[in-house]
């Protein structure tokens, strides 16, 4: 149930005398050439409840966000007192925050308001959206617009998605929290019955006009459950409530795939040993590798250790360089008509051909090849983040300009989190490719590293060597794709389903 906000609500005789919390005059709004919003007049008084009703299209939604500030009107004048909260009709709660975390959000935001309840949800607080029924959802929104403590409360057709018994349940709870915390409603349904039950005042609007405006208190029903035999049904059914999806266990792998790359494995392993047979100079048998590994098990791993020094150098200089900018062209597609053909052109130059250059500037030592390996890197980077943030849906930036969210707070709420599951899905490839950068740059510059010593033991017909060499590549590649994977299933844990 909807809990006590300690504040009172004015009587009827005292709204219509209270000051306006919002005033329209005149407001008209355009889309493409066709008028929505009609010159539309409209006080509401502090405390009041206004529901607005009316046919599709006649300009509710419009109205709404247009008292939100989500819509600036083409001409006249719109009043309100502070920064209103909205609860949306499809509520646009954040997938990737909790219940608690999408309450809290507007506090985060912007350091003020308030939680006063949890609106009976305290067991369901560490759930993810996706786990939610459409009844807690609203519960979450609701929630989460109280938290903003505005006097203005814009609702957007919140219950439309609900069935009809917990529609009921949530028109009585609606009522009982405009008794107790005195908040200015501005409510759009389509629901006459929920209309004149719920307000003070219904407002008609058809063709983006306000055609009536019927005082409604007292004339609806005492109670959302009704009487006669819809009690009985009522008695029946029990008292509805909304409740959140047990989601089903995770799948077990099936058999055939397990099967499938063991046996990938084994035909792997026996071309290989048809073309050490055939080859033998060339080719070593896969035992002699084996033999190999543990008998240069210490240089191996002094050298893989180097390997891995300047891949992970190259990684974060690719993610310090390559996420910024990635950033900058997905907010301004002007920035990236520009830079993406001088970004696309450095990246079809082969790196062997600049690495001359390299030594030039940078010498053999460690920064060429950090340089060789965020070359080769950076470009997953950049479009990874690039179409990231882009894949932001708009829905969730009206919640955040509805809050009053600075750009900051769009960026480290929003933007971010929204654009991770792309910039983790590049990352497996930027990982992959650091890492041949970095054998590249240990090939052509040496001074150690696996690159440098498959080449050197290559060079001195151990090619047992040179190949256990690349074994232990590989071996890096798979822990560092590994890796990448696991961080990514344990920062986006909330898409499962």
């Amino acid at each position: 149930m909807l809990k006590d906000m300690s504040r009172p609500i004015p009587t009827p005789a005292q709204a219509t005398e209270a000051p306006a919390a919002i005033r329209l005059a005149g407001v008209s709004v355009k889309f493409e050439g066709r008028e929505v919003l009609k010159g539309v007049d409209l006080e509401v008084g502090r405390g009041e409840f206004i529901a607005i009703i009316g046919p599709s299209g006649g300009g509710k939604s419009t109205l709404l966000r247009v008292v939100a500030g989500l819509l600036k009107a083409q001409s006249g004048t719109v009043e309100v007192v502070g920064q209103p909260a909205m609860v949306f009709q499809d509520y646009r709660l954040l997938p990737w925050r909790t219940v608690e975390q999408n309450i809290e959000l507007p506090i985060e935001l912007t350091g003020r308001g308030r939680i006063e309840t949890h609106l009976g949800m305290k067991p369901y607080l560490k759930l993810y959206p996706h786990q939610l029924s459409g009844g807690m959802k609203a519960r979450v929104a609701i929630a989460r617009a109280l938290a903003q403590d505005a006097e203005v409360l814009l609702m957007d057709e919140p219950f439309a998605a609900l069935d009809a018994l917990v529609r009921e349940r949530f028109n009585l709870e609606l009522k009982q929290l405009h008794e107790r915390t005195g908040k200015t409603i501005l409510f759009v349904t389509h629901s006459i019955r929920e209309a004149v039950y719920l307000a003070d005042r219904v407002v008609v609007l058809t063709g983006g006009k306000i055609e009536a405006i019927l005082d409604t208190r007292n004339e609806g029903r005492i109670t959302a459950f009704t009487q006669g035999l819809e009690a009985d049904l009522r008695e029946q059914l029990g008292v509805a409530d909304s409740t959140f999806i047990e989601p089903p266990p995770r799948p077990l792998r099936p058999p055939w795939e397990m099967v499938g790359v063991l046996g990938l494995l084994a035909l792997f392993f026996v071309a290989w040993g048809i073309m050490a047979y055939r080859v033998p100079v060339f080719v070593p048998a896969p035992l002699a590798v084996w033999e190999a590994l543990g008998q240069n098990a210490g240089m191996l791993a002094q050298n893989a250790l180097l390997t891995l020094r300047t891949a992970g150098l190259g990684i974060l200089t690719s993610l310090a360089i390559g996420l910024p900018i990635g950033y900058a062209m997905g907010r301004k597609r002007s920035l990236e008509r520009l830079l993406s053909p001088f970004i696309v052109a450095f990246q079809a130059i082969p790196t062997i051909i600049v690495a001359p250059l390299l030594i030039i500037w940078f010498g053999y030592g460690l920064g060429s090849k950090v340089t060789i390996a965020a070359l080769i890197s950076i470009f997953p980077v950049m479009v990874s983040s690039m179409v990231g943030v882009r894949e932001v849906d708009r829905i969730y930036r009206e919640v955040f300009q509805s809050i009053g969210a600075s750009a900051w707070g769009v960026f480290s709420k929003l933007e971010f989190p929204g654009a991770l599951p792309v910039i983790l899905g590049g990352l497996r490839l930027t990982v992959s490719l650091a890492l041949i950068g970095a054998v590249v740059a240990e090939f052509v510059l040496g001074g150690g590293g696996l690159g440098h010593l498959a080449q050197t033991e290559q060079r001195n017909f151990n090619y047992a060597s040179s190949f256990s060499a690349v074994a232990v590549t590989v071996l890096l590649g798979i822990t560092l794709y590994g890796l990448v994977a696991w961080l990514e299933g344990y920062v986006l844990r909330y898409r499962r389903k």
